[in-house]
């Protein structure tokens, strides 16, 4: 049997799970804490797979292994890669309380409602998206994605919470800083997790369903939904094809180019994605943010023309949506296409603009598409008759990498 031992978090190793171990495996503070058999060997974890070798040997010998983790090892902890190797009905899991709900518990906020992200060994992008979309994330931080390097990339108006050392009477330091303030400092090794929350909405609401929000439950939102000037927005028709195109998710982070009402961007915050909205109008930015406002959600918003602002956002975005340019369309889309990672999508009503816009594309090294999108919709007339009253026809344009992955995917 292998024992798993959450600890680390206050909790000491019970006496009567070390005794008789043959094996004891875990990082150097958890066996330096603990009080271990004679004559049991050590092994101190760093890469996996040795670790892991030493397991199955003991295994094998059916000789009694313990595995000290960090809170709980079935929480982005070693629990998943004990039970690939060995099979779950092979483990003995004792969990303990984990960096997170420690860290929420130290600031008396409840947790039910947070996005927990790790950033432990993995590209940091996804867990910045995360913080910059929703109000209450918890990520579990490691080398090069750490506090610094998140206060360099999350909005300036979050404030982040560095737990370091949790459970250590000694060592143990929860501090409220700015993003600014993290970004300048060197918080070493001892971070256990960094919490990222936006003031004005950290407590929420009751939740039936712990973690992110459902996505929502409908989308392609009837114009009527959005403010917007003389009838210039995107149509539900051609934005429910966009947002399929896109693909907004958890982790992703997306531009609305010419964002007019920012009807496309608030449609992806509200599935889910950190959005960036670029507006070149004073009074589209303040519709934009009416817009975004109005559905609770957040969209930083640039003031600014395309092509020339885009070189100073931050990020890749993972898809952008171009929904203006004018004479400038061919250099915004190809600029658009440097950056993204996953997929470009244009919409264009007059269409001696498509062949620049898709030769721009595939330019970038983009698979592309398209369709003319023609709806009639059902509008009453006098004598409780009905007509079909014609859309003005908008050509969608999309391309999509042929190197792009499901990177970016919470998992």
């Amino acid at each position: 049997m292998i024992t798993v031992v959450g600890t680390g978090t206050g909790a000491p190793v019970p006496a009567d799970v070390l005794a008789g171990a043959a094996l004891v495996v875990g990082g150097q503070r958890h066996l330096d804490a603990a009080a271990l058999p004679d004559g049991a060997e050590r092994v101190v974890l760093g890469p996996l797979a040795p670790a892991l070798d030493s397991v199955a040997k003991y295994a094998a010998a059916r000789l009694p292994v313990v595995v000290l983790a960090s809170g709980d090892p079935g929480f982005f902890g070693i629990v998943r890669a004990l039970a690939e190797r060995f099979g779950a009905e092979a483990l003995d899991v004792r969990p303990g309380v984990s960096s997170v709900a420690t860290a929420f518990a130290r600031i008396g906020l409840p947790w039910d409602d947070a996005v927990v992200v790790s950033a432990h060994g993995r590209d940091p992008r996804t867990a910045v998206n995360v913080c910059r979309a929703h109000p209450k994330v918890a990520v579990l931080t490691g080398p090069g994605a750490g506090p610094a390097e998140l206060g360099a990339a999350v909005p300036a108006d979050r404030v982040l919470v560095v737990a370091s050392a949790l459970g250590d009477p000694e060592r143990e330091r929860v501090e409220r800083v700015t993003p600014a303030e993290a970004a300048a400092r060197d918080w070493g090794t001892a971070v256990s997790v960094v919490l990222c929350l936006d003031g004005t909405r950290a407590l929420g609401g009751v939740r039936t369903v712990a973690g992110a929000p459902g996505g929502p439950g409908r989308w392609a939102l009837d114009e009527g939904e959005f403010t917007h000037r003389d009838s210039m927005i995107t149509k539900f028709e051609v934005r429910a094809l966009a947002l399929a195109r896109l693909g907004p998710r958890l982790g992703d982070l997306v531009w609305d180019v010419g964002a007019g009402s920012g009807s496309v961007a608030v449609e992806c915050a509200r599935l889910g994605a950190a959005v960036v909205a670029v507006e070149k109008t004073a009074d589209g930015v303040e519709r934009v943010r009416a817009n975004a406002e109005a559905h609770g959600v957040g969209v930083d918003v640039v003031h600014g023309s395309a092509p020339e602002v885009l070189s100073a956002l931050p990020g890749d975005p993972d898809a952008v949506f171009v929904g203006g340019g004018g004479r400038e369309l061919p250099a915004v889309v190809t600029a658009c296409a440097r950056r993204a990672r996953r997929t470009v999508v244009v919409a264009m009503a007059a269409l001696d603009r498509v062949p620049a816009a898709r030769a721009a594309l595939t330019a970038a090294g983009f698979r592309c598409d398209g369709v003319l999108l023609q709806s009639s919709r059902l509008a009453p007339l006098p004598g409780d008759v009905t007509r079909l009253a014609a859309i003005n026809p908008v050509f969608l344009l999309w391309g999509e990498r042929a190197a792009a992955s499901s990177e970016g995917v919470v998992q």
